[in-house]
């Protein structure tokens, strides 16, 4: 093509695009122009337009088609000749052209079928619309972005395109109203500034239409009031609000020199005014550029800007100056910034505007709209706080749209229409659509269910007359009710039980709601009856508190002789709190019985106690045998694995490694004894016995034969001498003495300390605070009173804090002298009338769970269960008056929540000690050593064993030698019964030394 055919064909293109111009009224801007800058083209070249006269553009039209068949006829010519010379490069291109489309329309084909088969399939719908715009199927695109619409809000850049697309494929005047309502169908899925923005430039596409000006204005206004407020993007909108007015301002403004007529004055200064309010308006939103703003209203303005819009600009200032570090943070952060938005609203919801409140959560769900919990937290808040009927609706019908699967937005829709005031079918509608959306948990349709059936319930009116027989005169809407409940269970038995292979309501509380509605409004307790019979064969009889909800329901509603049987039904069939339920039949008897219906539920109720209680023993035989087998099960392992342990150690060692660990073991142990002896002042060659303190009572250890104290020269630590006198026993009363212990090691003067913790109880004859042989405190001591009736005031002191941590205080008891004492007895069977309590916050205190407890019952005793450091370990015992009371407890406080955290109850059953911790059982070790006692809070962690090594050995037949010794030897102080005598430390030595 030469350069004179190419430029021709540049100047026909150029007159086909002015002759659309000119029949549109809407000439396109230039390229490479900014929002506000467009707006100003096309606003101008709308005026230019309207002030042509329309028989001048018919004559300039005609012409320009004359000139167009001339060019027409030589650019025909010239194409003919160039399609010959490319015909044949084309057609290549053509052949893989046309196997792209065959695959294009495959695809198009199978993202079509899926579709059907699921229509909520939001990215098939995204791939068909662009497949369909790459083909230019311009009539499918439009249907396919049609349906994806119905069903799904449509984003900013989706819209944008439908939009564009539809613009140019409308040509005459009549379709801009079909463009209106597609842009209006637009701005109300999400507030989108570059949608508004758009919206306005349309419309002054048509400003040549009557009313077209006002229908402009009438846009840009809503458009300031739905963006105006947006930080980042809202002043586009402002600046182009401006601008049109500016136009506009230009079009009344009388040419130079000219007088204007009072008429044209009062348009020109009512036209300045209007632009004042809008920089005034502007000026008081905190956006980006306010100061560029600002300065340019200053140089627009004759007189300056007015005090009042400086006023409000520094206001807004400082609340932009607030929200910068919000709007900076969203710039730099990745999507999908749930963390920054929600701090955003946070720091809104302190403001308290509702508007900016609204603009910011938009903002959010415009970035996150599959977010549940983000269209939970704006549907609140519009719900209580600005209660606009079309803004609550709307955002309600977006978040259903969004997440459909969400059951908590679908309840609070069909409450939002009911709260409005909205026609029934509408909310029937809403539900319809609510079963078909697919949740993905059982209880979900449970649920949605019960809102729609409350709804339902609120609109029967139950103040109507009363049949004769005491039965409520069915209404339209009653009807409606029953055949709801019908449905829903019908529902629940098949489509739901189907899907998810459990209906989703165990405690059939729909069938619950049913029968009280039926009994306490209804007055039809026949019905209420049958319902409560059904319930009870679904699984349900043997829950007490199931019987005592229908046995309420008959005590509000029906008569004695239903309560009757309720409660012996309920006595027969109840297995997880049957004390409780015999018990409201005892009581029920009392009011209301006669003797011989006491007579009779005294009978049931001790056969199904007793029953009961064989049936617990039983299995708690069982689980015994069972905790027996696994504790002989963990020995044997521990025994295999000590014996594959001392295997190696013979292997590497050899045989002659055994005897000279064992002369070495002996020489080591002379040897502490001689360090020992310098430790403590003797008195000549007497020996003084070092007494070992424990937390329930004295062992003696006596130094071995041959042991002989060191001169009295000797250096000793001062604490020895200050507990010279506490080692005389005849000084010594154990009767009137507690034993204190788990006190801090670093407690400064012990001894004044306990004097002043334990002076109001009592005269105290001596107080023995024990020492390390440093000189350290060691947590423990005694305290002696003169009186033995001081010692049971004493003890109301356990667990006293004391520095931070528990303080025990126990009787003193020795425990080589009586073995079988115990601080604290575990009991191992059921407490009936005590309840544990699991999942407390560490922070509860006594006075919260009494509290929290009192409602049910008579509290006896309240005990936080804690470390031995002090921290608690959200455990917790409290025991009732009786049974009836603890159980009534469980049944009202299991699964309840206390500061956040859900708390578990039930009734006090400890568990068995193992057998290894009673006092009774028997090691194989014992043979040959004497039992330990760790006092009644078992071993503690520091408590080593003083048991050496080497004779920490299994006993065998009675003909096995130990360390060279028959085992007779060593066996003697064992009685005929095959009891053993525990062993003191001067019979360890012999052993040792024997060797």
């Amino acid at each position: 093509m030469t350069v004179g055919s190419q430029q021709v064909k540049s100047e026909r293109t150029f007159c086909l695009q002015t002759r659309a111009a000119a029949r549109h009224r809407c000439l396109a801007p230039p390229a490479g122009l900014t929002d506000t800058a467009r707006l100003v083209f096309v606003t101008r070249q709308s005026f230019s337009n309207m002030a042509a006269s329309s028989s001048a553009e018919q004559t300039h039209l005609r012409d320009m088609e004359g000139e167009d068949a001339g060019t027409d006829e030589r650019e025909m010519q010239s194409d003919e000749e160039e399609e010959e010379a490319m015909g044949d490069e084309n057609s290549d291109d053509e052949a893989d052209t046309s196997e792209d489309e065959k695959e294009n329309e495959a695809e198009i084909q199978r993202l079509e079928e899926q579709l059907s088969i699921n229509a909520f399939d939001y990215n098939c719908h995204v791939d068909l619309i662009k497949l369909l715009k790459q083909e230019g199927e311009l009539l499918r695109l439009r249907k396919a972005r049609q349906k994806m619409s119905e069903l799904f809000p449509l984003t900013e850049e989706i819209w944008l395109d439908w939009l564009k697309d539809e613009i140019r494929l409308t040509e005459e005047e009549p379709n801009r109203e079909k463009v209106y309502e597609l842009f209006e169908r637009a701005v109300q899925d999400y507030i989108c500034p570059d949608i508004w923005l758009e919206y306005a430039q349309y419309s002054i596409g048509g400003m040549g239409s009557p009313g077209g000006l006002e229908k402009v204005r009438a846009i840009f206004e809503r458009a300031v009031t739905a963006v105006g407020l947006h930080v980042t993007k809202g002043h586009m909108v402002w600046e182009a609000y401006r601008e049109f007015e500016n136009v506009i301002l230009s079009t009344v403004q009388p040419p130079a020199g000219k007088i204007p007529s009072h008429e044209e004055q009062k348009l020109l200064s009512a036209q300045l005014e209007r632009i004042q309010t809008l920089f005034r308006r502007q000026l008081a939103v905190p956006s980006m550029d306010m100061e560029a703003t600002f300065a340019e209203y200053g140089e627009w303005a004759e007189n300056g800007v007015p005090d009042t819009a400086q006023h409000q600009y520094k206001k807004a200032l400082k609340l932009m100056e607030k929200c910068k570090a919000y709007e900076e943070a969203l710039l730099v952060s990745e999507p999908p910034k749930l963390a920054e938005y929600q701090s955003y609203i946070d720091f809104e919801l302190k403001e308290g505007d509702p508007a900016r409140v609204q603009l910011i959560f938009e903002r959010a769900l415009a970035e996150n709209c599959l977010v549940p919990d983000m269209w939970a937290k704006y549907t609140k808040y519009l719900d209580r706080q600005l209660k606009i009927k079309d803004l609550v609706l709307s955002s309600h019908e977006r978040a259903v749209r969004n997440c459909p699967w969400t059951m908590g937005l679908w309840k609070g829709y069909i409450l939002a229409l009911e709260r409005h005031g909205a026609e029934h079918k509408t909310v029937l509608d809403v539900f319809e659509k609510a079963l078909n959306a697919g949740f993905i948990q059982a209880t979900d349709y449970v649920e949605i269910w019960q809102a729609y059936l409350d709804y339902l319930r609120r609109r029967v009116d139950f103040s109507k007359d009363i049949s004769v027989f005491g039965i409520l005169e069915s209404s339209k809407e009653l009807e409606e009710l029953r055949s709801a409940f019908s449905r829903s269970l019908e529902y629940m038995k098949q489509d739901v039980e189907e899907r998810f292979g459990e209906s989703g309501d165990p405690s059939c509380i729909i069938m619950q709601i049913w029968a009280r509605i039926e009994a306490l409004h209804c007055k039809n307790m026949q019905k209420a009856r049958e319902l409560w019979d059904s319930i009870m064969t679904k699984g349900n009889a043997k829950y007490a508190n199931m019987w005592l909800e229908y046995y309420n329901l008959e005590r509000s509603s029906g008569d004695a002789v239903h309560c009757r049987k309720a409660l012996h039904r309920a006595v027969q069939c109840t297995s997880d709190y049957p004390e409780h339920v015999c018990e409201v039949l005892l009581t029920f008897e009392r009011v209301e019985g006669s003797l011989e219906d006491w007579d009779v539920a005294v009978q049931k109720t001790e056969t199904k106690l007793n029953r009961i209680n064989e049936q617990r023993a039983k299995v708690a035989e069982k689980e015994a045998n069972f905790a027996r087998q696994e504790e002989g099960r963990a020995e044997q392992r521990h025994k295999a694995k000590a014996d594959k342990k001392a295997y190696k150690k013979t292997q590497k060692g050899g045989g002659i490694g055994e005897k000279r660990k064992a002369d070495s073991f002996a020489d080591e142990w002379n040897d502490d004894l001689d360090q020992g002896s310098k430790r403590h002042k003797g008195n000549g060659d007497q020996i003084t016995e070092e007494l070992m303190e424990t937390e329930t009572g004295l062992f003696g250890k006596k130094a071995p034969p041959g042991y002989k104290s060191a001169p009295q020269g000797s250096k000793t630590d001062g604490s020895v001498a200050q507990r010279e006198n506490y080692d005389k026993p005849e000084l010594r009363n154990d009767n009137c003495s507690v034993f204190i212990s788990n006190l801090a090691y670093t407690l400064e003067e012990p001894e004044t300390k306990l004097r002043t913790l334990f002076e109001t109880y009592g005269p105290i004859n001596q107080i023995r605070p024990i020492f390390s042989n440093k000189g350290t405190f060691k947590g423990y001591g005694y305290v002696q009173f003169d009186s033995q009736l001081s010692v049971s005031e004493a003890l109301k002191l356990d667990r006293k804090e004391v520095e931070g941590r528990p303080m025990f205080v126990s009787p003193c008891v020795d425990k080589s002298k009586n073995p079988d004492f115990k601080v604290f007895k575990y009991n191992t069977s059921i407490e009936k009338h005590k309840i544990f309590i699991s999942g407390l916050p560490f922070s509860c205190t006594k006075e919260q769970l009494e509290k929290l407890c009192v409602s049910h019952g008579n509290i006896k005793e309240v005990r936080l269960v804690t470390y031995r450091s002090g921290k608690p370990k959200g455990l917790a015992y409290v025991e009732f008056a009786n049974e009836s009371q603890a159980s009534q407890a469980v049944l009202k406080l299991d699964g309840t929540e206390v500061e956040g955290n859900t708390i578990s109850v039930a009734i006090s059953n400890p568990p068995r000690r193992n057998a290894a911790d009673k006092p009774g059982s028997s090691r194989h070790f014992e043979d040959v050593a004497p039992r330990q006692f760790h006092g009644g809070r078992g071993k503690g962690r520091t408590q080593l064993s003083l048991l050496p090594r080497s004779l920490n050995r299994q006993s065998g037949s009675g003909s096995k030698v130990e360390n060279g010794t028959p085992a007779q030897s060593v066996s003697a102080a064992s009685n005929a019964t095959g009891d053993t005598k525990p062993l003191s430390n001067a019979d360890f030595a012999k052993m040792l030394l024997n060797k």
